[in-house]
């Protein structure tokens, strides 16, 4: 399971998603940052930025 908390880019932030699937948890940050944070282009430096900070989870048993 591939996860994202945005606090880890936006501080303050308490977003977070999580999907087995490292583009659909890409998909879902971007959708967040422009929704959420007024980003209206994402720059190849944010998708850069949020790439490393999904973490890998394993899932609970």
């Amino acid at each position: 399971m591939k996860e994202f908390h945005c606090g880890s880019l936006v501080p303050g932030c308490d977003w977070h998603t999580r999907h087995p699937e490292e583009a659909e948890v890409m998909r879902r940050a971007v959708e967040h940052m422009r929704e959420t944070h007024g980003e209206s282009t994402i720059r190849e430096t944010m998708v850069e930025a949020i790439r490393s900070r999904i973490e890998t989870k394993r899932d609970a048993a």
